[in-house]
């Protein structure tokens, strides 16, 4: 099958799914950051995950 309609084409499909388990509290701090910075909760840990990145490589 070609491209369905309405798909949205990126330089950089997530194709790749995680799943994780993570304690009430973890949940109360995703849901406020998400909802300060207008973010969808995966956006937040990918941003997450590129901050500590960042941080390794210095």
């Amino acid at each position: 099958m070609g491209i369905q309609k309405g798909t949205k084409l990126t330089d950089n499909p997530k194709d790749r799914t995680l799943k994780i388990r993570f304690d009430a509290e973890t949940e109360k701090k995703l849901n406020k950051i998400c909802s300060l910075t207008n973010k969808s909760k995966a956006q937040v840990i990918r941003d997450g995950i590129d901050k500590q990145y960042t941080e390794i490589e210095k």
